[in-house]
């Protein structure tokens, strides 16, 4: 019962107006009375009446007023009645609009001449338009640019219907010589778009007869110029070269706009270097001038995107993409930094580190927001720079170094892994890394940092002097011994209690003695406090870190520490040539490691040591005790070559992912071969030559073809009817970033006309239709394409359902055809992603929705099940291959994957094989949203038997 408006007004369908009541407000002469009624009128009939009663009264009452906010009002009535009958014809009493419609059109206000043409534009009706032909061109020529505006709206729209050309057979022509004479751009913009539309051959010409004035026409008539050149060279390639002029031109624009436009424009038309140079220069000046965010962010996508089909060309501007950095926008500093280590090549990577390090040192000024945060992003930037160029670690490592006390613990921990692998793979370096690193080690907060930057001192700490200094650094740290201290002995204790009670009697007048924690005591009680619970011993206020990490109850960082002096001593006994020197140092070893564990047995702290630190300090107190030539060759060699071969499948898994991500084309054997060398050049421009070039390395490369998967097309063709039906469709399903297009093809069976035939479709979950459904005419045995657009909101599982309605001549009722259900699958909204092992363990604890899957399937293969979830989920593995290696009868795995709206999907897989050949084990889920974690986990459940 819904019928269209161009105006939505809130109605409370409480309480009805009756028709009585409007009747009544419209014939009397108070305006706000009329302009009330007409409002209740046009709710009415949008809510499903239809009022035929007030047609004559708003005739004979509201037609002769002459405000305006009523004849508005009346414009919204006539174009929401109906005006014609069952059979499509014109009401009889529609005359009677004509003659008020023509004399609004030559009205001397200028108003109700421009609502009067634009209500023309929304009127579908020949037989009412025809009359008013003549009024509706004499104003192209009034004076006011307000009435030509509309007026031309008015022609477009008349021109556009069935019989459109035959009521205006030189519109074209007419609005072409308006077009030379008119001043006003709004106009101008109209009119050009008319032809646009309309007659394209006289928006050619017309463009091409005013090519020299282009730059000077404004903002909205460039817009449809870029739209008319996109369109045309779409349908014509050839016709390309005439208009590449106009749009370089362009470049120089005003407009921000309009200059974004002739980028995208130069981008799709031509892939000359010329073409693309410019088009990377232009959304580079845009990215500097724009203030915007999201104008920001659009530019960083282009951006991406001709560095994905360009890469060479971007390589020069990578300077200019990075000079966005200076935005306080972290998604914007982000995605720049994304850009430009992609863009890096040994030519230009010493100035961006060199930027970068600048940038760096800016973030140490100023506590501004998120500081921290970016600050870690461009410590993993140069991480990544360093690792593909070597050469430029040594001029930033030191730099980064300072960072090891960051208050920001993410980042203090991607500097010293970032240290750790470049000390690895740059020997040179080694020495003073070490040394840099024992003189800011008191500078170290974070218990996690030291443990790693103990691993390092342990691991490459090789001369005498380096190994005596980690000792003295670490000893230092940890301050005097013991950790706790017993002032007396119990039995001392028990011994002199009775003296101490009959004291504490002739005493007791005497002033009261002050406690060490600043409580007052007799002498007795002060005698007592020999006996009160063990004290930490904090040290004084230089020894810092380590002590202080030791005293919280950290004993994970004290086995770390025990297996640094280890190594130490290990290392020592090969350097020193003192015996009496090494057993010295060792027997001091010992002593910090028996400290620990009394301290981690004693009631000082709140939790005792765990079972594995103190196993762990235990064997090196064993180790040191009894030392064997294969403890020996475990402890300093096998624990490095470890490390080297974690390194090399790291670099391993990089390659194959770039690999994954190169695109791999081939040429059809029948393609065409077009040598553009034995071709006229005559009339050709330079970036109509570099065209030619272009295009031939692409045909030689196969690139034209590398989309052309119509096994893929074919698989999303989805069949809504059966064959049976009268009316036969099916729907080829395309999902873009944001939205789904569903192509529908119905195809009529019968041998009669289908009337009023209407594909109506509804949706469930995160998905809403764009347009509303349109009525059509299908002649027998004919087919219809119709397109519908549905806009997706997130990532969630969503169904499309529908059917399709229509009438015949031989039935009164109208006949149901009800469709199959689209279901729409999660997979076409994620994607494979990759991130590091720090960011999965912190989104994992951060996000709050997990689903838990049970392992239900028929597959006995631990590898296998992993390669059919990644399969069936579109996910990719973190783990790598090296330790996913061997047959233990255990797997367990972390997954990850992105989706189109930025939410981050994690998976862990956990399985264990059971006696029974069976696999057992859970799948766990988390994400930020509820939809993308339960979408998930129904396909899981779906796919994990093994099933396609």
């Amino acid at each position: 019962m819904e019928k269209t408006c161009s105006l939505l007004v809130h109605f409370d369908k409480g309480t009805p107006a009756l028709a009585n009541e409007i009747k009544e407000a419209l014939e009397g002469n108070d305006v706000p009375a009329k302009i009330d009624g007409m409002k209740n009128a046009i709710m009415l009939l949008l809510n499903g009446e239809t009022l035929p009663q007030l047609f004559i009264t708003i005739v004979r009452y509201v037609l002769p007023s002459e405000d305006h906010t009523v004849q508005k009002l009346l414009l919204l009535y006539l174009e929401i009645i109906d005006k014609t009958d069952g059979n499509g014809r014109v009401l009889p009493e529609m005359i009677l609009i004509c003659q008020n419609l023509r004399n609004n059109l030559i009205h001397p206000n200028e108003y109700i001449r421009g609502v009067t043409l634009r209500f023309l534009c929304r009127l579908n009706e020949v037989e009412i338009i025809e009359p008013l032909i003549p009024s509706i061109l004499a104003n192209l020529e009034h004076k006011h640019p307000y009435v030509r505006r509309n007026a031309i709206s008015a022609i477009s729209s008349i021109y556009k219907l069935p019989n459109g050309e035959q009521l205006l057979v030189d519109a074209p022509e007419t609005i072409e010589k308006f077009l030379s004479s008119e001043q006003d751009q709004s106009t101008k913009r109209n009119a050009f778009l008319m032809l646009f539309n309309c007659a394209q051959d006289h928006a050619i010409n017309y463009l091409l007869a005013n090519v020299d004035r282009v730059s000077d026409w404004g903002e909205l008539m460039q817009m449809v110029v870029l739209e008319l050149i996109r369109k045309v060279c779409r349908t014509n390639k050839a016709e390309k070269g005439k208009y590449i002029k106009i749009i370089i031109s362009l470049l120089n624009a005003p407009s921000a706009a309009v200059v974004y436009e002739c980028a995208g424009t130069l981008v799709t038309l031509s892939s000359a270097p010329t073409a693309i140079k410019a088009a990377a220069n232009t959304y580079g000046q845009l990215l500097l001038s724009q203030s915007d965010n999201n104008v920001k962010l659009i530019l960083l996508d282009r951006l991406n995107e001709l560095k994905s089909s360009h890469h060479e060309l971007m390589v020069d501007l990578i300077m200019d993409v990075l000079r966005a950095l200076s935005s306080p926008n972290l998604d914007i500093r982000r995605k720049t930094l994304d850009i430009v280590l992609e863009l890096i090549t040994p030519r230009n990577v010493t100035e961006v580190v060199l930027t970068l390090k600048k940038e760096v040192m800016k973030t140490q000024s100023g506590e501004l927001e998120k500081n921290g945060e970016y600050r870690q992003m461009l410590i993993q930037a140069i991480h990544s720079c360093a690792i593909k160029f070597p050469e430029v670690a040594s001029t930033v490592v030191h730099l980064l170094m300072d960072f090891l006390g960051d208050n920001n613990i993410a980042s203090a921990m991607d500097v010293v892994i970032f240290v750790r692998e470049i000390i690895e793979t740059n020997p040179k370096l080694r020495v003073s890394i070490v040394t840099r690193l024992l003189d800011t080690f008191y500078q170290i907060r974070a218990a996690r940092v030291c443990s790693c930057a103990l691993w390092i001192i342990g691991e490459y700490s090789i001369s005498l002097s380096e190994v005596e200094s980690a000792i003295s650094t670490i000893k230092q740290c940890l301050g005097d011994l013991p950790f706790f201290s017993v002032s007396e002995n119990e039995e001392d204790a028990d011994s002199s209690k009775k003296p101490q009670q009959a004291s504490s009697i002739t005493v007791s007048s005497r002033r009261p003695a002050i406690l060490a924690d600043g409580t007052y005591a007799t002498q007795s009680a002060a005698s007592e406090t020999a006996f009160s619970a063990p004290a930490v011993v904090q040290g004084s206020l230089t020894t810092g870190n380590l002590r202080s990490l030791l005293l919280t109850g950290d004993f994970f960082l004290g086995a770390v520490i025990a297996c640094t002096l280890a190594k130490l001593c290990l290392r020592l006994e090969e350097v020193q040539p003192s015996k009496v020197e090494v057993n010295k140092v060792s027997s001091n070893a010992l002593l910090i490691m028996v400290s620990m564990m009394q301290l981690g047995q004693s009631s000082v702290l709140p939790h005792p040591i765990d079972n594995d630190s103190y196993d762990r300090i235990l064997l090196c107190v064993r180790l040191l005790c009894n030392t064997g030539a294969a403890a020996r060759k475990i402890w300093l060699k096998t624990c490095r070559e470890s490390f080297v071969k974690m390194l090399s499948d790291k670099q391993l898994r990089e390659t194959e992912e770039n690999k994954a991500k190169a695109q791999v084309t081939h040429s059809q054997p029948d393609d065409l071969i077009d040598f553009y060398h034995l071709k006229s050049r005559k009339g050709m421009s330079q970036l109509e030559l570099e065209d030619e070039v272009q295009d031939d390395l692409k045909r030689a490369t196969g690139e034209f073809v590398k989309d052309a998967d119509d096994a893929n097309k074919l698989n999303r063709i989805i069949q809504l009817t059966g064959f049976s039906d009268p009316v036969y469709a099916e729907a080829y399903v395309t999902v873009h970033h944001y939205d789904i297009v569903l192509d529908v093809t119905i195809i009529n069976r019968t041998k009669e006309t289908l009337q009023n035939l209407c594909l109506e479709l509804a949706t469930m979950g995160d998905l809403k239709l764009v347009e509303r459904p349109q009525n059509y005419t299908l002649a027998p045995e004919s087919s219809k394409q119709i397109k519908a657009n549905i806009k997706v909101s997130s990532t969630e599982t969503g169904v499309i359902f529908g059917n399709i309605v229509y009438e015949t001549s031989n039935v009164l009722e109208r006949t149901v055809v009800v469709l199959n259900d689209i279901h729409i699958d999660i997979m076409d909204y994620i994607s494979p992603a990759v991130c590091s092992d720090t960011a999965f363990r912190t989104m994992w604890a951060e996000f709050e929705w997990e689903n838990k899957v049970a392992v239900n399937t028929t597959i006995t293969n631990e590898k296998e099940f992993l390669d059919h979830i990644i399969k069936s989920t579109n996910m990719r593995c973190l783990t790598p291959s090296s330790a996913l290696e061997g047959d233990c009868g255990f797997l367990a795995a972390n997954l990850y994957a992105k989706s189109v709206f930025g939410e981050d999907a994690l998976v862990n897989i956990s399985v264990e094989k059971q006696t029974d050949e069976k696999l057992n084990g859970y799948i766990r889920i988390r994400s930020k949203t509820q939809g993308i974690a339960l979408s998930l986990g129904d396909k899981i459940t779906l796919k994990q038997k093994g099933g396609s």
